[in-house]
């Protein structure tokens, strides 16, 4: 917490004011039939909602759980039209600051080190891929492969020794609020390394593959869920005729981007872009998978909160040609995270699991060539939402971790 304390200081010196969140709350709520739907959709237009899950108003429909943010001042007034039209609903936030204040629950090493048991913050994480690179130089290296509109880099850490070898594509934190994504990425790096020559298959798995890991993926965006805004999910970069910021990452891949599913609304959560790739991220992350497609065999991106293990599509509910095969991948790699702790996830494709949605990296690397391509949602189901507590990162990272080494085995085993 003592970061985050002198952290407020200087931004509030600058004139900079992070956004505070008192007595704000997360509603849930389960649309019975498709007029409750309509009343969600509906309160929607006359009171800012931040949908956590689904992540847009037009996904709402009827059976499903619908996860919420609203304001102090608005929350009386829409629990009573809650009461009024008789739907049911829980508060599972009731005061948004306290859990954002409640998630520093690991005690900060004196030295303030980077930690895999916190959550780190940019400039931390940079100096870590460096650390990673430096210690293990015969497995790990750096690549820069652009940078952000803010001119903050983005890095890759390839692990692994040879260039032709068949390789995994993973990317965490695409949605800056989410930051259970990056953690994961980082448990990663250091489990895969720490673990060769000890870990029968780890070791195997990195004397025959590589690992590209990008472990933030949308820094701007972090960097500012971390100062200014902690529930911040899109990048950072302007939008013309607009006083909006930002574009939503995984809205503005080249895969079905010009769909009416695709929102169009700069100042929308899930804002598409002004055109496909018209983002430095999206545009760096393409261009690297473009030039690494002969030997990069799966795509696996990490999200969160949920509990999911997706696959294709996500813009149509047609199913994929090798549907049977990511099931049984999903579904085998659910049971093995359950094997840690318990923890259950469901599987599927995006499209029916979730909703339908357009201009995703996962659709765009299936359809680019990958067909072996998953998305995890991350803990938890939505007690802590974005919030997950640090005394959570461990052990969703290594059930986690599980089910990775698991599909990692498989791709090794059934890609040419």
């Amino acid at each position: 917490m003592r970061f985050i304390w002198t952290l407020s200081l200087i931004v509030t010196a600058l004139g900079l004011a992070p956004v505070r969140f008192d007595r704000e709350k997360v509603f849930r709520v389960r649309p019975q039939d498709e007029n409750q739907a309509n009343i969600i959709k509906d309160l929607a237009k006359t009171n800012e909602l931040d949908f956590w899950y689904p992540d847009a108003t037009h996904h709402v429909t009827a059976n499903m759980t619908v996860d919420f943010r609203v304001s102090e001042k608005e929350s009386q007034s829409l629990q009573s039209a809650l009461d009024q039209n008789k739907m049911h609903y829980e508060i599972l936030i009731h005061d948004l600051q306290e859990e954002i204040e409640k998630q520093f629950d690991v005690e900060e090493d004196i030295s303030g080190r980077h930690s895999y048991a916190k959550y780190n913050n940019w400039d931390k994480i940079v100096a870590w891929t460096q650390k990673m690179v430096t210690k293990y130089p015969e497995m790990v290296s750096r690549i820069k492969i652009g940078s952000t509109v803010e001119d903050n880099p983005l890095y890759i850490l390839k692990i692994g020794k040879d260039e032709t070898r068949k390789a995994i594509f993973m990317d965490c934190g695409i949605h800056a609020r989410e930051w259970i994504a990056p953690a994961f990425c980082q448990w990663f790096v250091y489990q895969a390394t720490k673990s060769y020559g000890k870990n029968k298959i780890m070791t195997k798995l990195l004397d025959q593959m590589n690992f590209y890991v990008l472990p933030v993926f949308n820094v701007d965006g972090y960097i500012w869920s971390w100062t200014q805004n902690r529930l911040w999910r899109k990048n950072r970069s302007r939008n013309r005729n607009s006083s909006c910021i930002g574009t939503d990452l995984n809205r503005n891949f080249d895969v079905l981007w010009n769909s009416s599913l695709n929102n169009n609304n700069p100042c929308s959560n899930i804002y598409r872009g002004s055109a496909p790739e018209s983002e430095k991220e999206t545009k760096a992350v393409t261009a690297f998978i473009r030039s690494h497609l002969k030997s990069i065999k799966a795509y696996i991106t990490f999200h969160s909160y949920s509990q999911m293990l997706l696959f294709p599509y996500g813009y149509t509910t047609e199913l994929p040609a090798n549907h049977e095969d990511l099931n049984k991948v999903a579904k085998i790699g659910a049971d093995v995270i359950s094997t840690r702790y318990e923890t259950s996830y469901i599987y599927g494709p995006i499209a029916s699991i979730i909703n339908p949605t357009t201009g995703s990296s996962l659709d765009w690397a299936y359809d680019l060539g990958i067909k072996h391509t998953f998305s995890f949602e991350l803990r938890d189901k939505g007690k802590f939402g974005f919030l997950l507590p640090e005394s959570l990162i461990k052990p969703t990272c290594k059930e986690t971790m599980l089910a990775v080494k698991f599909i990692a085995k498989y791709i090794l085993k059934h890609t040419p």
